[in-house]
């Protein structure tokens, strides 16, 4: 609601703020709606974390899901410097070990 302005003030940090909480119980679309949010500069511009976000949304997606997001992480790193690839992996990693799957996945 908060991201096209339906029945409230268009606000990209308050649509932010509600598909993080999505993304923390791992929904593949609110990964993908803030990867695409940070690369189009909903809010600010922000290409790590755009490649933090998709590449959250293509390890838990499948199918054609698991394609777009693949494709959009994998189009993004060509955007990033060597060492934001590096950060944008790194904190990858720090939220796999602090947001365990549920079901015994690794």
């Amino acid at each position: 609601m908060y991201l096209n302005g339906q029945g409230v003030p268009q606000d990209y940090a308050e649509a932010a703020k509600w598909y993080r909480k999505a993304a923390e119980q791992g929904d593949v679309d609110a990964l993908r709606i803030l990867g695409l949010a940070y690369y189009l500069g909903r809010g600010p511009q922000d290409f790590v974390q755009s490649y933090f976000w998709f590449s959250l949304a293509a390890s838990r997606a499948s199918g054609d899901e698991y394609k777009q997001a693949t494709e959009a992480k994998d189009r993004i790193a060509k955007e990033l410097t060597p060492v934001k690839l590096k950060e944008a992996q790194r904190i990858v990693r720090e939220w796999e070990k602090s947001h365990p799957r549920k079901g015994g996945g690794s």
